[in-house]
């Protein structure tokens, strides 16, 4: 019988299905590469179990296609949760299941791609951001009513520098500006802003500053989403005005700055006030004060005519001569009353001075009584109180005398 196969070299050993997938296995989950890698497709399909969440994930170039799933213990860890048509990026690792020789992505995490990825990280730093209170309006300096230096950040090729001069140039002529430049696309943009602002802060002769560019696609204003850049306008101890793109867009430098505008000619205008809107104020004001003090006149002039027809009509000299005579009647009567109370006092004082005569001791003296008194100066009323011998001084109406008591007498 003739055989028709090929001659085969035979090995020395042969793999079952089974240790062959498990071969594989080994390879795939011990690979460096593969324990954890990120991975961006676009989301086909997406079925949730109540293991977890299985969606496909495929690449429309290559025309790919890898198995995920999010076991459900890190469904809510998850940043998005993947929908059809959605482009992301996973974080996982790979796993090969040696029962159907399939291997799929074990996820961990999912994050929008592109845009959408940019957005994240813009929200997840704003809102940290924010926690710090660097948004709070609180934090916001004042800007300046009238200031004489402003300092500009911007491209020197930047339109926003043209428009900021001139719109400066044209609301307040002559005015002070010093033009710090710096980068505003690209990766070096913000450590290039961040030393511009230090140089005017370092400076010290602006009183405001404005931190400007033009529009553009969210990729070119993704140095003002910067945390170094924000930071460095929160630090700032000039007060900063942000003009940065158009009215559509947002970034937080315009968040963190103490204003801010939707373009650079706006953020020029928030700066300084226009001159000419100055001059119309000032003259404005010259004329109703003119007015005020025109008003005041006229109604001090009326107030005086009101006040001198009222002098007329009450005759002032009649009232006088009445109040004058009036004060002569009073005066009159008030000397009469004095001098009848002085006299009926003087008369008082008299009669006092006459009973005061009566009961002096003196008065009764001269009438020729004497008043006993012993050395010590006791009044003697008694003989039977006196002893011979004793010495006595007898007060008369006219000096006293001394004398000695020789004996009783009956």
């Amino acid at each position: 019988m003739t055989s028709y196969l090929p001659n085969l070299l035979v090995p020395p050993s042969v793999l079952s299905v089974g240790g062959l997938n498990t071969y594989l296995q080994s390879l795939l989950e011990q690979d460096e590469q593969l324990i954890q890698i990120w991975i961006t497709g676009e989301v086909s399909s997406a079925n949730r179990h109540r293991s977890g969440l299985f969606f496909a994930l495929r690449d429309p170039d290559e025309d790919a296609m890898i198995q995920c799933v999010a076991w459900t213990s890190y469904l809510e860890k998850l940043a998005i949760v993947p929908e059809p048509g959605e482009q992301v990026i996973v974080l996982g690792r790979i796993r090969l299941y040696p029962q159907r020789g399939q291997y799929q992505m074990v996820v961990w995490q999912v994050l929008p791609a592109g845009e959408g990825l940019r957005a994240l990280r813009y929200q997840q730093l704003r809102s940290r951001l924010e926690a710090e209170g660097l948004f709070a309006p609180n934090q916001k300096q004042p800007l300046p009513a009238h200031p004489q230096t402003i300092g500009v950040v911007t491209s020197p090729q930047a339109a926003a520098w043209g428009d900021i001069q001139r719109t400066l140039r044209s609301r307040y002529p002559g005015m002070n500006v010093l033009f710090s430049p710096s980068l505003v696309q690209g990766d070096q943009a913000p450590e290039s802003i961040v030393a511009a602002i230090a140089r005017l802060e370092a400076d010290g002769r602006s009183e405001v500053m404005i931190l400007a560019r033009g529009g553009g696609a969210a990729e070119d204003l993704a140095c003002f989403n910067d945390e170094r850049v924000v930071r460095a306008i929160a630090q700032c101890s000039i007060p900063v005005i942000s003009g940065i793109g158009h009215q559509r867009d947002e970034t937080l430098a315009d968040l963190v700055a103490d204003c801010f505008a939707h373009t650079p000619t706006a953020a020029a205008s928030l700066a300084v006030p226009c001159l000419s809107d100055l001059r119309d104020l000032h003259q404005d004001r010259r004329e109703r004060l003119r007015s005020a003090l025109e008003n005041r006149e006229l109604e001090a002039q009326e107030s005086l005519s009101h006040y001198r027809l009222r002098l007329q009509r009450l005759q002032i000299d009649r009232l006088l001569q009445r109040a004058s005579q009036s004060l002569a009647v009073a005066k009159h009567q008030l000397l009469q009353s004095v001098t009848y109370r002085l006299k009926s006092e003087e008369q008082h004082q008299q009669l006092l001075r006459q009973k005061l005569d009566t009961l002096n001791p003196r008065g009764v003296l001269k009438r020729g009584y004497a008043i006993a008194r012993t050395l010590d100066q006791k009044i003697v009323r008694s003989a039977a109180e006196l002893t011979p011998g004793q010495t006595l001084t007898l007060d008369l109406g006219e000096g006293s005398v001394t004398v000695e008591v020789s004996g009783p007498h009956s």
